[in-house]
Formats: structure tokens, C-alpha cells, sequence
């Protein structure tokens, strides 16, 4: 296929141009944290310095955003988790920052909490500003992946990767995009949401219509929660009350899914703004019963088949849907749809929609593109071309009615 243009200019190595500061934002306050590191790593170890000055800001597991003192530099996810587990406890330093949220010449604050105890001449002179061209937000999960981040940025008016406040929060919750997919015509497996309040009133009721109207095996998950995290596979009635407590101590909805039989895990990776384009597909081959946490990022022996090994028109069917799942999120920028295919019947479910994926050199979505004819480089320059394009596009809508 022929890969997506380049962003104009400065790739071109035009000495006269200026280099666009790209914030690039990892870590967070969720349980993909580490994950994040791993993703944001990469992308400064392939941010071309004669096109991007790259900026470093790391958000801490309490929230508070930090210009880090170096870049992650973990290839994988589980070099991270190691490292997180040995430095446990250890304060990392940076200075701490934050986005106003309005548009103005400082994207970044910086602050010096000293000032607090200083008159108002020392005060000012401890905040200073820094501009941002572009915020590469690479925060897999809640409070990154879900629209809250992004809702900050379009206050802020900064471009940014990715996609918008509606998108993201549609993609983070798993009940919420199978309604759209449904009304898409793209097939899911039989499902129900169910509340932690409502598990946690009537257990037996609530297990009772699961196993009525799901049967086993079936799957349990947060609803808005991503790296297989809380993910229990239930194969009977004796697992159901604690594959449901783990879920529920990550999230307020869960979402339980008839499983696939025998079911194929592929995926398909999608770039593109309003004219969206697909990879091609992989498949995985996980090392354990399904793909879980464990055997996405600690378990060597999981494999990846790319391109995945189906015939033509599953190939161009599944193709289709990704980009078909994409739109009925009313994506950006960049998207991976995961699906499961029964070798049994050779039905296709869409299984969901992952709209920060993980981001390594290693994982599925760049290697889907690698094979697809795009290095990590090259979808690194694609993608803010990308976030520079929506945003100047939004720059065209009014803001008052007159």
C-alpha cells in the first residue's frame, strides 16, 4: 500500500524553518502507567531533533504534572514494571507545571512552590512560561485515554495526537462502543453491563441473569480500563463472584461478554483523520488461556503473526470494519480495533477500540504500520501532521454566534 504523506516543511530539512515543540505527555493516574513510559520512550527516541524539540512532561501517579529531568528510556513495558518495582517509593524530581485552561502564549506554567511563602515581586519572578506547538499525549487508560485530558487541551486551544474529547471517551468505555458499533451493523458478542452498586446489592440476581442470558464461558471487564487489567476469563458459576470483585475494584460499570469460541485475537491498526486508512492485520498468539496483562507485558513466549495469516477477503473484511469502527467514534489521528475471529464458524466479532495504543517499537500498532510500508519514524511525523491538521481545522469553526 502507499504509505500517508509527511507533514510539509521541516521535513523537507529546511534549515529556515522553525522546529515545532512537541510536549510529549506519559505516565498518569491510572493502572497503565508503567505501559505508558514504555510507549513514551519510543516516541522520543524517534522524534527527529532537526524537525521537533521534544519536551518531557510527566504526569505522576498523584496527578501532579512535571517537566521530567530525562526522558523514559525503558524499551518495554516490562523493563518499566522492573524498574517501578525496584524504585518503589523513590521521588523522581522535575519541575512541576500546569495547563491553563484558556488559550495564551504559555501552554505550560511553571511554578515554584516557595512562592507561596514570598511577597509579590518573588512571586512572579518564580512562574515562567513554556509555548508548546503540539502535545503528543501517549497516557494509556483513564485520566489520558478517556477525553479528560483531551477536554483540557481544547480549553487550552493546543493541538494535540489523537483523538478528540467525544472519541476518546467513547473508546475508553466498552458498553458504550458496542452501542455504536451495533448501530454501525459491525458484530459483537452478546453482552450485558452491569454496576458495581447493583453487584454489590444482589449478588445472586445479578449472577443469575448473567449466567441466564450469557452462559458460559464469558468474560468479565472494567468498562473503562484498557491493558487487559481486571480482566477475568469465567469458565463456570464458581468463578463468577470474584472474576466480578476484581473488575469492580477498578471501575463503577463492568461489562460481561459471552466469550468467541476457539476464537483467533487480530488486530488492525487505523491512521487518518475525516479519510482514515487501515494496516494490515496481525494476529496474536498469547501465551496464556487469553491475552492478558501477564502475557502482554512480563510473558516473553506471546507471539505476533504480521501480517495475520487469512485469506483475502477476511483480510479486506477486516480492514473495512476497523475503519468502520473508527468512524462511528468519530476518531483521529490514530486508532487500534481489535477483533475475534471463531475458528469454528469463521464468524468476526469486533471486540473493541483502543484510541491511545500501546506506542513501543515492538507494539502491534507500529509493527502493523512497519509492515504496511511506514516505519515508527515516519507514523511519528504522520501523527502530528495529523494533530496540526485537526487542530487548524477546528480554528475555521466560529465561536459566537455574530
Amino acid at each position: 500500500m502507499t504509505a500517508p504523506s509527511t507533514p510539509t516543511g521541516a521535513d523537507r530539512g529546511d534549515p529556515a524553518l522553525k522546529r515545532l515543540r512537541v510536549g510529549v505527555l506519559y505516565g498518569g493516574r491510572s493502572g497503565e502507567h508503567e505501559v505508558s513510559l514504555a510507549s513514551a520512550a519510543a516516541v522520543f527516541a524517534n522524534l527527529d531533533r532537526k524537525r521537533y524539540e521534544p519536551v518531557a512532561i510527566r504526569i505522576d501517579k498523584d496527578g501532579r504534572w512535571r517537566l521530567s529531568d530525562r526522558p523514559p528510556s525503558a524499551a518495554s513495558a516490562a523493563e518499566v514494571i522492573d524498574q517501578a518495582r525496584s524504585d518503589a517509593g523513590r521521588v523522581r524530581g522535575g519541575r512541576e507545571v500546569f495547563l491553563p485552561p484558556r488559550p495564551g502564549e504559555e501552554t505550560l506554567v511553571l511554578v515554584d512552590r516557595r512562592s507561596a511563602r514570598a511577597d509579590e515581586a518573588e512571586a512572579a519572578a518564580a512562574v515562567t512560561g513554556l509555548s508548546l506547538d503540539v502535545i503528543f499525549p501517549v497516557l494509556h487508560g483513564p485520566y489520558g485515554e478517556d477525553g479528560t485530558i483531551q477536554g483540557l487541551l481544547e480549553l487550552a486551544n493546543v493541538a494535540y495526537v489523537g483523538c478528540g474529547v467525544l472519541s476518546s471517551a467513547v473508546g475508553m468505555d466498552k458498553a458504550v462502543m458496542k452501542v455504536l458499533f451495533e448501530a454501525r451493523d459491525l458484530r459483537v458478542s452478546r453482552w450485558l453491563t452491569v454496576f458495581r452498586r447493583e453487584w454489590r446489592a444482589g449478588r445472586a440476581a445479578v449472577a443469575a441473569r448473567i449466567e441466564k442470558q450469557l452462559g458460559f464461558p464469558l468474560f468479565v471487564k472494567p468498562a473503562n480500563l484498557g491493558s487487559s487489567v481486571g480482566i477475568s476469563k469465567v469458565h463456570g458459576a464458581h468463578e463468577l463472584d470474584a472474576a466480578m470483585d476484581l473488575a469492580a475494584g477498578f471501575d463503577r460499570k463492568l461489562v460481561v461478554e459471552a466469550a468467541v469460541p476457539d476464537a483467533r485475537e487480530i488486530e488492525c491498526a487505523v491512521l487518518g483523520n475525516d479519510a482514515a486508512e487501515a494496516s494490515v492485520p496481525g494476529e496474536i498468539v498469547p501465551s496464556r488461556e487469553f491475552y492478558d496483562y501477564e502475557a502482554k507485558y512480563l510473558d516473553a513466549r506471546s507471539r505476533h503473526e504480521i501480517p495475520a495469516k487469512l485469506d483475502d477477503t477476511m483480510t479486506r473484511e477486516v480492514r473495512r470494519q476497523a475503519i468502520s469502527a473508527f468512524e462511528a467514534i468519530d476518531g483521529a489521528g490514530f486508532a487500534r480495533v481489535d477483533f475475534l475471529l471463531s475458528r469454528s464458524s469463521g464468524e468476526l466479532f469486533i471486540n473493541e477500540i483502543n484510541t491511545i495504543p500501546g506506542f513501543t517499537t515492538i507494539s502491534m500498532f507500529s509493527r502493523m504500520w512497519e509492515a504496511s510500508g511506514i516505519s515508527y519514524p515516519a507514523l511519528v511525523d504522520r501523527l502530528i501532521a495529523l494533530a496540526v491538521e485537526r487542530h487548524a481545522d477546528k480554528q475555521e469553526s466560529k465561536t459566537t454566534a455574530f
